[in-house]
């Protein structure tokens, strides 16, 4: 089953561009996470990471 699809894919013109584009995707997102990570304002992470516990208290309030 793998000669068949090893044979496939070296059949087809230019098939060593994908798994190099596909790896230069990969880097470029987690390289501009990482920038934004870091970036990112320290009162902008406490609001988010707050969202479920102020979402809770709003649920429990109305009930």
């Amino acid at each position: 089953m793998l000669k068949f699809v090893k044979g496939y894919m070296e059949s087809i013109d230019g098939v060593a561009t994908y798994p190099m584009i596909s790896l230069l995707i990969f880097f470029v997102f987690f390289v501009v996470l990482f920038a934004w990570v870091f970036t990112a304002s320290k009162a902008h992470i406490k609001e988010v990471s707050e969202l479920p516990l102020e979402n809770d208290n709003h649920q429990n309030t109305e009930l």
